[in-house]
């Protein structure tokens, strides 16, 4: 039984130390805490995103309004679908810090993981465009946050046609960072491992050993 233990010991050690390695780099690295949200309208048009910021720099809540330098978010980027899951539209809303969104609203409690206040992404501000917003109710009349968020795209430059709207609470969630992942793949590897040394060595039938005797004379 030892030498099964060793043998298994020896083969898994290299694998072991490659995840190691790469956990502690993806370690040191990931300083920034990346989401995604999501929406859905009453008609089945839909909205998802993702965003970032550094989690070590960053007090409890995110508010950043209008374009240029962001306070706190590094990226933001959202993408629109129609019922058929066809995209229709998508904005790389802050890039690097910077927003290029003069309509940008964007509240974040980073304690409890909750959007709250005012949103708007989508850019909105040229022919074609698609934005969600819960501070614009349909004829462009501005409105404190609401609990409804519309959805709209720009036909000419004086009407955004509503696509769809709903109550749905937009809904953030964490990207897993890359050490639990590499975790659960260390875990998974050294299992398999194992399992498969403890195969090897149990199915391991002994020789048979004949014996020869000489004939008498």
């Amino acid at each position: 039984m030892k030498s099964f233990f060793s043998l298994a010991a020896a083969q898994v050690a290299p694998s072991l130390a490659l995840c190691a390695t790469s956990i502690i780099a993806s370690t040191n690295l990931a300083q920034a805490a990346d989401l995604t949200f999501n929406w859905k309208g009453d008609a089945g048009y839909s909205a998802s995103g993702s965003f970032s910021y550094d989690e070590t720099t960053t007090p409890a809540i995110i508010s950043e309004s209008g374009a240029g330098a962001t306070k706190v978010l590094q990226s933001l980027n959202v993408s629109f679908f129609n019922p058929s899951q066809e995209l229709i539209g998508t904005n790389n809303e802050v890039v690097n810090g910077v927003s290029s969104n003069q309509f940008f609203e964007f509240n974040f409690d980073t304690t409890t993981g909750n959007l709250f206040g005012a949103f708007d992404v989508g850019t909105g501000s040229g022919i074609g465009d698609v934005f969600l917003s819960n501070v614009e109710a349909p004829g462009r009349i501005f409105i404190s946050p609401g609990a409804t968020s519309y959805l709209y795209q720009n036909i000419t430059a004086d009407y955004s046609q509503l696509l769809d709207s709903s109550t749905n609470q937009i809904k953030a969630s964490t990207v897993p960072e890359p050490t639990t992942v590499l975790g659960t793949l260390l875990v998974g590897m050294l299992g398999i491992a194992l399992s498969s040394n403890r195969v090897a060595f149990f199915s391991r039938k002994p020789k048979k050993i004949y014996r020869t005797y000489a004939s008498k004379v």
